[in-house]
């Protein structure tokens, strides 16, 4: 399933025009990226809690040189999916 086919379920479910369930789709997205930028997490009964996690900085090897290259430290997104999410796709 991609985004275009999240869409289609969200505009078959609440009707309407299509370009409004595009934005619909758009702005529940948007707002879990901005809320991650802050630091914050974003926490959906049912399906899980999205946050951002600090990766420290660690020397990586290139793969083709074998050089040292230094990575700095990063935020990564992360996602720890909710009891209800698990035990549907078991």
């Amino acid at each position: 399933m991609n985004k275009a086919s999240i869409v289609d379920a969200v505009n078959e479910a609440i009707g309407g025009t299509k370009a409004g369930s595009e934005k619909a789709v758009d702005t529940v997205i948007e707002s879990i990226v901005n809320t991650l930028k802050k630091g914050d997490e974003v926490s959906i009964a049912g399906l899980g809690i999205f946050s951002a996690k600090t990766r420290a900085a660690r020397t990586a090897r290139n793969p083709r040189t074998g050089e040292a290259v230094k990575v700095a430290a990063m935020k990564v997104p992360k996602f720890r999916a909710a009891k209800a999410l698990k035990d549907a796709v078991r």
